[in-house]
């Protein structure tokens, strides 16, 4: 009978702690991504748990994967978004590791509309489709009546929990959220708006959700009065746009909660165009962790989507769905982390809690 592999196997093969290994394959705490990456590898090696798929895909990579594909069907170009460039990165690496070719389709607003697949898109050669930044409900379900497997990674937004037939991976949104917001409310920011079209797709309406949860929670119910929640298709990318809009508040709250770290960069210039000085006059708070997000004044507070994680379990679900079809559909989500910075005196709050 094969050996059940542990995690006192893994840190023994590489001679580092139980608790250096647990967090990696969790995706909790610190680890370094060099580190991170050779425990994954030791863990596929080995055969750990879920690891064990990567390691039967490999061997029968060898023998029967040729010429075979897997397609992303994306909206946006990859690398524009930074959850794309940092997922697709770890995806890729692993399905060429697999004998698999990665084959870019870049969707245009026809093909969507007209619920059709790209020309020159092989349904004979493509194994399965990953899907990023694609938010039509329409097209959808018009993938996932394919015949194809389908991963989705994130969604329309879905307040109805309507059902899609596909396998989802998300980042966890809510809790962490709720949790920051609580964290602002506790260190004397009263009134926060959000700013973003929570409608733009599931992970927004997620956070909108972990926002007004928390606004709610704790007594502020005009939180509204302090939102900039414009339709995705307004310009949200132009600081006087945004000026506008933050001039047109019946006040000025004490921070603003932005979807994500573009929208957060772009208010902090908005903010600026109006000579309000951060984080002095009012604090300004993202999601996503992005390279920007550390080098632009002042440092952004933030969540950590933890990318890379996310393309290595994408490239799991997958091979999963390819070996087994007929599996129930699941819905995945990985762990984020609240990044505070300087003036939060610079720590990490952990927001492996309950979700609320």
């Amino acid at each position: 009978m094969k050996k059940r592999i542990t995690i006192q196997d893994i840190a023994d093969a590489l001679g580092l702690s139980r608790n250096t290994i647990s967090k990696a394959l969790n995706g909790t705490g610190c680890v370094a991504s060099d580190t991170k990456d050779l425990i994954f590898q030791k863990a596929t090696e080995l055969g750990y748990k879920q690891f064990s798929l990567l390691q039967d895909a490999e061997y029968e990579c060898d023998k029967t994967i040729t010429n075979r594909e897997i397609a992303l069907f994306t909206k946006s170009v990859p690398g524009s978004q930074y959850l794309s460039s940092t997922l697709l990165d770890s995806f890729q690496k692993k399905i060429s590791a697999l004998g698999y070719r990665l084959t870019i389709y870049v969707l245009r607003d026809t093909i969507i509309s007209s619920c059709s697949l790209p020309e020159n898109f092989n349904a004979d050669s493509t194994d399965a489709i990953l899907i990023l930044e694609l938010f039509d409900e329409t097209y959808t379900n018009f993938l996932c009546n394919l015949e194809t497997p389908t991963l989705f990674v994130d969604s329309f937004a879905n307040p109805q929990n309507k059902t899609i037939a596909s396998d989802i991976l998300y980042m966890e949104n809510k809790s962490s959220t709720y949790h920051l917001i609580t964290h602002l409310l506790n260190t004397g920011c009263k009134k926060i708006g959000y700013v973003g079209d929570y409608l733009h797709c599931q992970s927004f309406f997620e956070r909108w959700y972990g926002y007004k949860e928390a606004m709610h929670t704790n007594s502020c119910s005009n939180y509204k009065d302090f939102c900039i929640l414009e339709n995705d298709s307004s310009p949200y990318n132009n600081p006087s746009w945004l000026a506008s809009k933050i001039q047109s508040l019946k006040e000025l709250p004490d921070a603003f909660f932005c979807a994500n770290d573009f929208l957060a960069i772009c208010t902090i210039k908005a903010l600026k165009s109006l000579n309000y000085k951060l984080p002095d006059d009012i604090k300004v708070a993202g999601f996503d962790d992005s390279p920007e997000s550390q080098i632009v004044e002042p440092q952004l507070t933030t969540i950590s989507i933890k990318g890379k994680d996310m393309g290595y379990i994408a490239t799991n679900l997958l091979l999963n769905r390819i070996k087994y079809p007929d599996s129930p559909f699941t819905v995945t989500y990985t762990h984020t982390d609240i990044i505070l910075p300087r003036f939060h005196k610079n720590y990490t709050l952990n927001t492996k809690m309950p979700l609320v």
